[in-house]
């Protein structure tokens, strides 16, 4: 099944509901990063949280989500943009913790408890819209709902699931429900015990369903209506060009030296692991580049 994000209304314009399937995608960044089954599970439902976040995104949009935990995972970000294409690492993906008593990957104590969980929106205004909440348990679905209740008044039920297996990922994905203002008092309660019945989230993936089937299965009795569908998949933005700008703000001091001493410059793309390498040849080239540049800048 193809990775695919799902934005529909339900309950007559009262909900406001997203749901994405992130198997191939979550499958992508892991063997990207090497991560191991812990890591990997954290990895692929900050990345599902990413992709429903960034649902109503335009243009240029983008949206960031950090967890900044004290677990051995250290540091995680995963990034979102307006057409479905999804980044993100961990900063020890190696981390591997044995399973909980529920024999559930340990990704609350990968993660941590203490902490802030931030989202970024850059909208393509003067500043982007930044807001952190505390951590509440590092299972990334709480604490994704804390965020969008306390941070931007939203009440919201929130569900993702990675299932990893000795080959890789087997399923990966999430459900996002969004109180809308005006809703009724009863709506709230109705959908965390819809939410408290439904099936996990990769337990839907590998039975089948699709992401309008999860949407319908968690709205219930309530009505729903697609208002967009488009792909997801994991996909980076960083290019030899972009990595050639890294290079000239490195200086060309610190460049000479790195020639010296390794016999080239290396930049590592940490959101997806690729590695641009610069012989003396090329180094050369890229600041002669930039000298025309500012030389015609000043013209």
């Amino acid at each position: 099944m193809e990775d695919l994000l799902v934005r529909a209304i339900g309950a007559d314009g009262a909900v406001l509901a997203f749901a994405t399937i992130t198997t191939g995608a979550t499958e992508e960044a892991r063997r990207r990063h090497g991560t191991l089954p812990t890591a990997t599970a954290a990895l692929g439902r900050t990345l599902a949280a990413a992709a429903m976040l960034g649902a109503g995104l335009k243009d240029r949009q983008t949206v960031m989500v950090r967890v900044l935990g004290d677990g051995p995972l250290g540091p995680m970000i995963a990034e979102s943009t307006a057409d479905g294409a999804v980044r993100g690492y961990v900063t020890n993906p190696l981390t591997d913790l044995p399973p909980t008593p529920s024999r559930k990957l340990d990704v609350s104590g990968a993660v941590g408890r203490r902490g802030t969980f931030h989202v970024t929106r850059d909208l393509g205004l003067r500043d982007p819209y930044q807001g952190s909440v505390p951590l509440v348990s590092g299972e990334i679905g709480e604490d994704l709902a804390a965020y969008l209740a306390g941070s931007e008044q939203v009440p919201s039920v929130v569900a993702v699931g990675v299932l990893v297996a000795p080959g890789g990922v087997r399923a990966a994905g999430g459900l996002m429900l969004q109180v809308m203002p005006g809703a009724p008092a009863s709506l709230p309660r109705y959908l965390e015990e819809r939410a408290r019945a439904l099936p996990p989230v990769t337990q839907m993936v590998t039975g089948g369903a699709t992401a309008d089937e999860m949407l319908a299965t968690a709205l219930g009795e309530l009505s729903m209506s697609v208002l967009d569908r488009r792909p997801v998949r994991f996909a980076c933005r960083c290019s030899a060009r972009k990595v050639a700008q890294v290079l000239v703000a490195l200086g060309r001091e610190e460049a000479d030296r790195l020639l010296r001493e390794e016999g080239q410059v290396e930049v590592y793309c940490r959101f997806c692991g690729n590695r641009y390498a610069f012989g003396p040849e090329e180094v050369a080239e890229v600041f002669a580049a930039a000298d025309d540049g500012e030389a015609t800048g000043g013209a």
